[in-house]
């Protein structure tokens, strides 16, 4: 180009300015979308027509909320012959949902099928890749106390908390695996796979506000839990059911009990939405079942 000195370089690509978080924000302003992304936040990969179930919506409005998602580098597809399954893109990604929900107002619960569905997530799920909930919560309090984890007492304080926030990855304690958990592990047959992802690390639980495992440990203990069929999970979502098995292995090796509620939190939501509902009506306003 004319005028410039010999040799100089002319930059043509564009310059980028500050991230556009409008762009996520109007993506996640779709409630189906929301739903799509909610329900694979437990790691899984499902079909399109399976979220589109979910998302309440017909399968050819789920496949443009697919695409839009896919393009925005929020899922991804995987191909099984001449099926397509969609999963999160990342462990980012699920960070990202659950620390929304610390912002995010509740719901209301209209149904009975709604109430069970959110008593069965405070009860036991998934938070991505490791058991989230009472579930979760309860594991992680018992690993402490038996001294197979040090560093911390599983508790969130918000008035001494610097980093940690509800709903989010921690990063204020740096919990530790002690030689007895070593020992621990081995008795209950949780096989930690080598990595570059830490061993241990904790997010704070939105339901319960307590800590649950996660890392590479937190992985490795929901896969032993999947793999003997102590836990199964539900058709869709996050929540997961633990088996009898799993109500045996649970008291066996962490002295986690029924009354911990894992077992059947569908039982309680519908007691208290029968409370509920009979409240509603002497105040003269009705939910349909």
């Amino acid at each position: 180009m004319a005028g410039l000195p010999s040799g100089v370089a002319i930059r043509t690509d564009p310059v980028l300015g500050d991230a556009d978080i409008a762009e996520v924000g109007a993506l996640l302003a779709d409630r189906a979308r929301c739903r799509v992304l909610m329900a694979l936040n437990d790691g899984r990969a499902l079909s399109a027509s399976v979220l589109a179930d979910e998302a309440g919506v017909s399968r050819s409005t789920a496949s443009g909320h697919l695409g839009r998602l896919t393009s925005a580098g929020l899922l991804r597809v995987e191909t099984q012959g001449r099926h397509r399954y969609y999963r999160l893109a990342g462990r980012e990604v699920g960070e990202l949902l659950e620390k929304l929900t610390e912002f995010a107002p509740a719901r209301p619960v209209r149904s009975l099928r709604e109430g069970t569905r959110a008593a069965q997530l405070r009860a036991a799920r998934t938070c991505y890749d490791h058991l989230a909930g009472r579930l979760g919560v309860a594991i992680m309090a018992e690993l402490l106390r038996e001294g197979y984890l040090e560093g911390g007492d599983g508790c969130y304080h918000p008035h001494r908390a610097s980093t940690d926030y509800i709903s989010a990855p921690g990063r204020d304690v740096d919990y530790a695996l002690t030689p007895a958990g070593l020992v621990f592990l081995d008795r209950v047959g949780v096989r930690v796979p080598e990595g570059s992802r830490r061993l241990i690390r904790y997010c704070v639980d939105w339901s319960e506000q307590r800590h649950h495992l996660g890392g590479r440990l937190g992985r490795a203990v929901l896969d032993h839990f999947l793999t003997e069929q102590w836990i199964r999970r539900r058709e869709v979502g996050r929540a997961v059911q633990v088996t009898p098995a799993g109500h045996a292995a649970l008291a066996e090796f962490f002295r986690i009990a029924h009354p911990v509620g894992v077992i059947d939190p569908g039982q309680r939501a519908r007691e208290q939405f029968q409370l509920d509902t009979a409240g509603l009506q002497r105040r003269g306003h009705g939910h349909e079942l």
